[in-house]
């Protein structure tokens, strides 16, 4: 449905989390913009997703949600969103808050009147055949990206991802990763952590993965939580530089930009690094629906009956021959070569 007037459209996006769905969904105001480009591109995400909107030429206004705030909160900000007057509104999260702004922004919507209106369908009859029948009725390869994107072709919308990069870290993050990097500008960082076990990569891997490369520096990424880190970065100190939970998400992303490639399991930073057009070794387990889409990244994966086994990786493992088969098989030595090739050049 292509709109009479294309430059009085104002769009609406609705995403809120998590890290890694809101960086590949940052695909979606090019895409629109390509198609509609003197159009308005709003976006309302959760206020600890916000910085990674910033300064993303195809976004005009990011609205703040802020959880503290409840749904008091919720309902004020959505009076406020009422007067711009948006002509469609994309809800890409699909939950219970994006449902209560779909429906406060649009309360004629049941009779077609209002914004026009767009939500992404979970799919779960199609995740029922997948994860419990191993029917796959799903589009291949997998992509995160495109699934995202997708559901606004009735908007003359296309499904494949804008060129990178779609994620602009601010000269600031910039300069303060430049500072916590020092003489580890142009290393490879690592992103050893995962928001589900079973998409982690062993962490005696990780430590296997640098001793193979002794000509290499390595920066290592994660969270606060994520203590492990240290373990892997005390197996060569001298050349390993840990900055798990020191770098908000704007400078961790401005650290994957200055590093020369970033070799990750399925987690947010992997697709900061797809957005920045960076080049990544993607080392893909038990979930389907975080897959990179640009040529830029090498995906590493083990074909095997049961993957993938669950829509985040949360388990559990029915591998009934071999526990966490689908990482544990994916060894250091095949990443320790990726790596060589990618870089090319001996590490």
């Amino acid at each position: 449905m292509l709109i009479r007037d294309p430059k009085s459209a104002k769009f609406l996006i609705i995403r809120f989390s998590s890290f890694g769905d809101v960086v590949q969904t940052l695909s979606v105001p090019a895409a629109i913009k390509k198609t509609y480009p003197e159009a308005q591109v709003h976006w309302v995400t959760r206020k600890d997703m916000a910085s990674l909107l910033l300064n993303h030429p195809a976004i005009d206004r990011i609205w703040e949600f802020d959880r503290k705030a409840g749904f008091k909160g919720l309902l004020r900000l959505c009076l406020q969103m009422r007067q711009e007057g948006f002509t469609h509104i994309y809800d890409a999260h699909n939950n219970t808050r994006s449902r209560v702004i779909s429906f406060l922004l649009r309360p004629l919507g049941f009779m077609g009147l209002g914004p026009a209106f767009i939500r992404r369908s979970i799919r779960r009859w199609k995740r029922f055949l997948l994860f419990r029948l191993r029917i796959n009725t799903f589009e291949m390869p997998f992509s995160g990206q495109r699934d995202l994107l997708e559901p606004l072709l009735p908007w003359g919308v296309s499904k494949y991802a804008p060129p990178a990069p779609q994620i602009f870290p601010s000269e600031e993050s910039h300069r303060k990763a430049h500072e916590v990097l020092g003489d580890y500008a142009g290393s490879v960082a690592l992103a050893p952590s995962s928001a589900h076990f079973l998409k982690r990569w062993p962490k005696e891997y990780w430590k296997e993965l640098i001793l193979l490369c002794p000509g290499q520096k390595f920066v290592l990424l994660g969270g606060p939580e994520d203590s492990f880190i240290e373990d892997i970065h005390d197996v060569a100190p001298d050349r390993t530089l840990n900055l798990a939970g020191k770098c908000s998400l704007q400078v961790s992303s401005a650290v994957v930009a200055q590093s020369s490639a970033l070799v990750s399991a399925d987690t947010g930073l992997l697709h900061v690094a797809e957005q920045l057009g960076k080049k990544a070794i993607a080392m893909m387990g038990p979930a389907p629906f975080g897959f990179p889409s640009r040529p830029s990244t090498r995906i590493m994966e083990i074909e095997l009956p049961c993957r993938p086994c669950s829509k985040h990786g949360q388990g559990p493992c029915v591998n009934k021959e071999k526990f966490h088969q689908c990482m544990v098989d994916i060894t250091p030595q095949q990443i320790a070569a990726e790596l060589k090739i990618l870089l090319g050049r001996s590490v």
